[in-house]
């Protein structure tokens, strides 16, 4: 059978099975490698009063969101692009 991709769409290599995860979005099962992983950083305080207190040399506290998509709402998020046949075999 043909291959599609040189990586099988996958960054197991060849560990087995890997753990399960849920879309963020609509909730699906996808293996952990194969999910698209988007982390965002936030901030727990409003800019306007960010910039004020960041003047001062305050310390400003970040949260860290980590988000894990399948492939299909990667894609519609615009996380993933679609390539052609060509890219998608060989990088």
């Amino acid at each position: 059978m043909t291959k599609k991709r040189k990586s099988r769409g996958r960054s197991k290599g060849g560990k087995g099975s890997a753990v399960m995860i849920q879309c963020s979005h609509c909730g699906r099962p996808v293996p952990r490698d194969k999910a698209k992983r988007e982390t965002r950083w936030t901030s727990l305080v409003e800019p306007s009063l960010a910039r004020e207190l960041r003047s001062h040399g305050t310390y400003i506290a970040r949260e860290r969101v980590v988000k894990f998509y399948c492939v299909s709402c990667a894609v519609h998020f615009g996380l993933t692009k679609v390539r052609a046949a060509e890219e998608r075999r060989y990088y």
